[in-house]
């Protein structure tokens, strides 16, 4: 429910480019999305402050990219000719053998059925995702983000016998939320007002 909460709340509050359609602005992708949940999966921080107290996790990521930029480049450039080749086999041909191969590797994990029933229920949601313009990082740090929100509300309202005042007791989070709804609000108001016009 958080990560539903979170996902709206994005799509809801980023700029828009055209139409009705939320479209978050490029600001965050979806590499960004995942390096920054694994990031919170292992408890780390993520921000500036992890070059000073996660050294070894910032520079072997930063050697990790250098390898695989250069294994790529030896790779490629022999096998250019048969990644041209390959993009040259019509889609009709292309699409059943990419399916097939994701299907024999969903069930080759654990053997079953409803890891290939969730890899193509997931591969539909994708394509709609996309057809409809949603961008996946949203949804990727919803996720991430739901559980560590609804934990720290829980605890909030542990702290505080149940009530809600404690969300507005301190200026600097009465002001955040304050200043939050205020732009949900009239993201939402925009999204309307277009909904209305072109209806």
């Amino acid at each position: 429910m958080a990560a539903l909460v979170v996902s709206s709340l994005w799509l809801f509050s980023v700029p828009r480019k055209t139409g009705v359609v939320p479209r978050p602005e490029k600001t965050y992708n979806g590499v960004m999305a995942m390096l920054f949940s694994a990031l919170l999966i292992h408890g780390l921080q993520p921000g500036p402050l992890i070059l000073k107290d996660h050294p070894e996790i910032f520079w072997g990521t930063v050697m990790s990219m250098y390898l695989g930029n250069v294994m790529l480049l030896v790779l490629n450039l022999p096998l250019i000719g048969l990644w041209i080749k390959i993009l040259k086999i019509p889609y009709q041909i292309l699409f059943p053998l990419i399916l097939s191969f994701c299907i024999i590797g969903a069930y080759s994990i654990n053997n079953s059925v409803i890891d290939v029933v969730a890899m193509l229920v997931f591969g539909v949601v994708g394509y709609l995702m996309r057809k409809f313009r949603y961008e996946g990082a949203p949804l990727i740090l919803a996720f991430v983000l739901g559980p560590l929100l609804e934990r720290a509300f829980v605890q909030s309202l542990n702290m505080s016998a149940g009530s809600y005042s404690i969300f507005f007791n301190e200026p600097i989070s009465a002001v955040t939320l304050t200043i939050a709804f205020v732009l949900v609000l009239l993201s939402a108001l925009s999204v309307f007002r277009k909904m209305a016009a072109e209806g």
